[in-house]
């Protein structure tokens, strides 16, 4: 099954699923600030990640993370935990596929996936 964690709002995570698309693909689309992630399925997004993308987890720039966890160390469950009580701090896009799942950052990432 392939799936994709999605903000139409965000210019990436739109290319993302026009790359999905443009291989006759049609993922699951999780728009997931509409429908946040529970904390089973961000543990099993983050268990398919690569740990380099498992450090990307997190949008840093956005407020809430510089108000609340910069120059924090985070271990895996305080990101979990921050991304549960702020679903925006999600990295977008993350394609997931079988049992690997990257971040579309840039968008043209999630092409290793399809091969």
């Amino acid at each position: 099954m392939l799936k994709i964690i999605h903000n139409p709002r965000c210019r990436k995570s739109r290319e993302a699923l026009n790359i999905l698309q443009n291989n006759k693909l049609e993922p699951v689309v999780i728009e997931y600030l509409k429908n946040p992630l529970n904390k089973i399925q961000l543990e099993e997004v983050f268990s398919l990640l690569s740990k380099f993308d498992q450090e990307k987890i997190i949008r840093k720039n956005e407020l809430i993370y510089k108000k609340e966890y910069k120059n924090k160390i985070l271990s895996k469950y305080d990101l979990i935990n921050a991304i549960l009580k702020h679903p925006i701090l999600l990295e977008r896009p993350i394609v997931i596929k079988d049992k690997k799942a990257i971040i579309g950052r840039p968008p043209e990432n999630i092409l290793a996936l399809l091969k």
